[in-house]
Order: structure tokens, then sequence, then C-alpha cells
């Protein structure tokens, strides 16, 4: 994996191969952030990336100056990858938590400009995540939500849903709170 962008555009990093996580491709995640570049000055946004996994996310969004990232995941041994890696960088931006998805939103008071999730594919609580974010007004007014899933998933039935990608196997939905 690497970074494509920012500060630390072209470093490469390899977490443990006994990680049980599926990074976001390269291919994919350049994708991704050409789109959120279209939406955001990334410097001035606060991310939380859900199921974090190996951090690759989260680096990216730090890496291009994002005023804060949250990294939840419930794999301890991630997220000292990811504590690891972000103070070997100087990503001072990046916060861990280990915790379940959920909860953790159903706790936390803070709100951010763009939640990123990326659960495992047969993960079955999307709806959840998406009602939650939703229903306590965890994204900023302007905010985006981003689900990352195979194409078995189908939320173009959800009332915040925006519009769907698909970059191979790799898709990303994305909604936004929309006009009332």
């Amino acid at each position: 994996m690497r970074i494509i962008s920012g500060k630390l555009k072209g470093i490469r990093f390899s977490p443990p191969k006994s990680f049980p996580s599926r990074p976001t491709t390269n291919f994919a995640k350049e994708a991704l952030f050409n789109i959120i570049h279209n939406e955001f000055n990334i410097d001035n946004i606060r991310v939380l990336d859900l199921c974090a996994g190996t951090g690759s996310i989260s680096f990216e969004f730090a890496s291009r100056g994002a005023l804060s990232v949250t990294s939840i995941d419930t794999h301890g041994p991630s997220l000292n990858f990811i504590e690891k890696t972000a103070e070997k960088h100087a990503l001072t931006q990046i916060e861990t938590r280990k915790q379940d998805v959920l909860k953790f939103l159903e706790q936390t008071t803070n709100e951010y400009d763009l939640i990123f999730a990326d659960p495992p594919f047969a993960y079955d609580q999307y709806a959840e995540i998406i009602r939650i974010v939703f229903e306590r007004n965890l994204l900023s007014a302007k905010g985006l939500l981003i689900l990352e899933h195979d194409k078995s998933n189908d939320f173009s039935d959800v009332k915040q849903f925006i519009y769907l990608r698909n970059y191979g196997g790799v898709n990303f939905s994305f909604f936004e709170y929309g006009e009332e």
C-alpha cells in the first residue's frame, strides 16, 4: 500500500500479513480521493474512519492535511500499527480508538465533515451505520458519509443516498443530508 498524495506522497507501508483486513486498493483509493478533493478542501475537514483496518484511508487523509482523523476499529493490533505508523511519520492529527463502530457512533458527541466506513464485505449492519449517522446528526451540514462495500449491497432507496461509484470489485456509496 502507498500514500497517493500529500506530504507523504509515495510512501509505502506494509501491515503484518496476519491482519484481518481488506485494504482499499490503490486504484479505488485514488479514484475516491479525486471525488473527495472535488467536494472538500481536505485541510479543513474532520474525518471519522470506521473499521480503519490498516489505516490506509486515515493515512491518506492525514497526509493531505486533514484537521483531525479519528480511526475506529475493534482489532487492537491494527490500531497499534496505525499509531506506530502515524508517530513515525508525524501524523499528529490521527487519533485511534478501540471500539465497536456502532457503539462509537451511539456515544460520540463529535461532528465530522466526512465519515468513511469500510467494514468487512460480509458485514450486515450497513443500514445501522447510516441510520445512526443521520439520526444523531454526526455529519456537518455539508458533510458526506461514504460506505465501501461489494456489489451485493444497494443503498439507492435510502433517503440520504446521492450516488454510487464502482471501481472493479469495490463500490463506494455516498450519502448526505440533502434538501429538506
